[in-house]
């Protein structure tokens, strides 16, 4: 078993609650979200989701994966107490799509996949591929930073936190199509 130290565990919990409402936020307004400077995006659970709850020897975990899950299960998950903690996140703007998985843990992006770019010819800087790849990176933390952002407003909110709760409980009460 390994032993978390307190500050390790509350950001468990942060990032599983985080994770948890995203899912509720994302569903609840059709994935719409916008940045810092007011840019629009969208973003989604995708494919594969993981939902925990419990502690210590009684641990435990369910996870709904496949091309084309039904993420009931995972919503059956919370609706009996567990929380996410890990998903595949889908970001989408203009017509570019970025996927990227996070941990709750400890919010370790991993497989991030920025849209495609083209390859760069024998007469081009061979540079800007890369940079342009580090910009569809830097892009996607900035969606990810604006919704976590958004987060935090809302949970730190002694008005709308209680709102957004009565919210979630509705989304989690209406049944799957």
């Amino acid at each position: 078993m390994t032993d978390f130290s307190l500050t390790e565990r509350e950001s468990a919990l942060l990032g599983q609650e985080f994770l948890t409402w995203l899912w509720y936020a994302s569903e609840a307004r059709g994935g719409l979200f916008k940045t810092a400077d007011g840019a629009h995006f969208t973003c989604f659970m995708e494919q594969r989701v993981a939902v925990q709850g419990g502690e210590g020897d009684s641990r435990e975990t369910a996870v709904v994966t496949g091309a084309h899950a039904r993420l009931s299960e995972a919503k059956a998950g919370i609706r009996r107490g567990k929380k996410v903690n890990k998903a595949l996140l889908k970001f989408d703007q203009d017509g570019e799509s970025w996927t990227v998985q996070i941990k709750a843990e400890d919010f370790a992006l991993g497989s991030l996949k920025p849209p495609k770019t083209e390859k760069a010819g024998e007469d081009e800087d061979p540079d800007g591929a890369f940079l342009e790849k580090m910009y569809l990176h830097e892009k996607c933390l900035a969606f990810f930073d604006a919704i976590y952002r958004e987060f935090l407003g809302v949970r730190l909110s002694a008005t709308r936190w209680p709102e957004e709760l009565k919210a979630f409980g509705v989304w989690l009460a209406k049944e799957d199509e």
